[in-house]
């Protein structure tokens, strides 16, 4: 074991992950239009937009699903969609 060093693991293929975007969803109306088209992942377990956020950001608990993906499902119904670097 070694102080001071992290060591890598590999993920578990079931591993829940949380992914974090930011968005141009502003309103209600807005969360209903991608409401639909999130809730029908299977992969995707929870998730929320906080309209307060000046980033509208997107969190999203997730198991085996990419950024990529997201961002394609937000796009698809007309926002804006991008990662928020940790």
């Amino acid at each position: 074991m070694r102080i001071g060093s992290l060591a890598v693991l590999p993920q578990k293929k079931n591993a829940v992950n949380l992914l974090i975007f930011k968005t141009n969803i502003g309103s209600k109306k807005q969360v209903a239009k991608v409401a639909k088209l999130l809730n029908d992942e299977d992969e995707i377990l929870r998730w929320n937009i906080d309209l307060q956020d000046i980033d509208r950001v997107l969190r999203i608990e997730a198991i085996n699903v990419g950024k990529h993906k997201i961002i394609s499902i937000i796009e698809k119904a007309g926002f804006f969609c991008e990662e928020l670097a940790d």
